[in-house]
């Protein structure tokens, strides 16, 4: 039988919760980011040949906008 990898991501020593480990929020947020970057990573290369911080900004979004809210907004 194949295994499919699942991404698994750990934040632990955070007071979020009780426990102080968060597993589904950080995982949420990687799938996104994921999700994300597939998206804008290719359309601010194309951007960033005619404008640089443009192009810049919109490949930093995954990884600076996205991947923490979804992370951070989930508790647990």
């Amino acid at each position: 039988m194949a295994c499919i990898p699942i991404p698994l991501c750990i934040e632990c020593g955070n007071t979020d919760n009780p426990c102080r480990c968060k597993i589904i929020g950080p995982t949420l947020g990687f799938v996104g980011f994921v999700v994300a970057a597939v998206i804008e990573w290719p359309i601010g290369a194309a951007v960033w040949c005619c404008n640089h911080k443009k192009g810049e900004r919109i490949m930093s979004h995954p990884a600076m906008v996205v991947r923490p809210s979804i992370s951070n907004c989930i508790p647990f």
